[in-house]
């Protein structure tokens, strides 16, 4: 009886050791900073039109437009807004997939809109 009881408190003990291991884990774990990018549009382009950021890594995008209504969308990341001039756009979002991700602007802004493209890499 005393080996029985001997042996359920040291799975006990060890237990409660294990927990509080994976408790302080938790507690100690932090939100990676946010990356800001600034990027800037204009007739016919993003610049910069290749950006890198990390998977699970918050990021913030401030776009600008110095001339007319754009509009940033990129539909693998599942992110758009418009970009208004002379406005800081802000765009908030984490990526949860890796990949390299295409981005254009989709406000008909003259001809050569089809060429305002970009890209998005999201390493691990």
């Amino acid at each position: 009886m005393k080996q029985r009881r001997r042996t359920f408190l040291a799975f006990a003990y060890f237990c409660i050791v294990v927990l509080m291991v994976f408790v302080a884990q938790a507690w100690g774990q932090t939100v990676p900073p946010e990356q800001a990018v600034t990027i800037t549009a204009k007739k016919f382009q993003f610049t910069p039109n290749e950006i890198t950021v990390r998977q699970g890594a918050p990021v913030v995008l401030r776009i600008t437009s110095q001339d007319v209504l754009h509009g940033f969308s990129c539909p693998g990341l599942k992110i758009r807004t418009d970009v208004k001039p002379g406005v800081e756009n802000v765009l908030r979002f984490t990526p949860d997939k890796t990949g390299v991700f295409a981005f254009h602007c989709d406000n008909f802004c003259g001809t050569g809109h089809g060429e305002m493209t970009g890209t998005i890499t999201v390493t691990p």
